[in-house]
């Protein structure tokens, strides 16, 4: 049983090792950067603007890396900031930004939802669900490493 499960997982991290570089592979075809591609496909889930701060959150990637890819961005003319509230940031994009987005980050999104499309509204169901109990189990337990000695 512990060796079937120890297979399961090694399948699982090879599939999402994969997963990332296919969309890795299709930044490269669409010439963004990984983190360009991030930001403008949260800009775009979220309308034509996103607050900075839930970019951050929802990428996954350091403020560091972020913040070098949005001033990139910013100087290529494809987003501006716009502060809100005192501090917060919220990103929109231009024109030639809405351009292209038109002809690189809905694309991607538009193969997702064909393939999402494909499956079973059971079949999405569990998926999210079986994702989601990993992701709040996974962080459940990482909290305690800096705990244990």
């Amino acid at each position: 049983m512990k060796n079937e499960i120890i297979t399961d997982f090694k399948r699982f991290n090879y599939l999402n090792n994969e997963i990332e570089s296919a969309y890795h592979d299709a930044a490269l075809k669409l010439e963004l950067s990984d983190s360009a591609m991030i930001i403008l496909y949260t800009v775009c889930n979220n309308g034509e603007n996103c607050p900075l701060s839930d970019i951050y959150h929802l990428s996954g990637i350091s403020k560091q890396t972020i913040n070098s890819a949005v001033r990139k961005l910013e100087k290529d003319e494809i987003i501006y900031l716009r502060t809100a509230n005192g501090r917060k940031k919220t990103v929109y994009l231009t024109n030639k930004g809405k351009i292209l987005v038109e002809n690189t980050v809905l694309k991607v999104i538009e193969i997702e939802n064909e393939i999402f499309g494909s499956w079973s509204a059971k079949e999405r169901k569990l998926y999210i669900e079986l994702t989601q109990r990993y992701l709040e189990a996974f962080k459940n337990k990482t909290a305690l490493l800096g705990t244990i000695k």
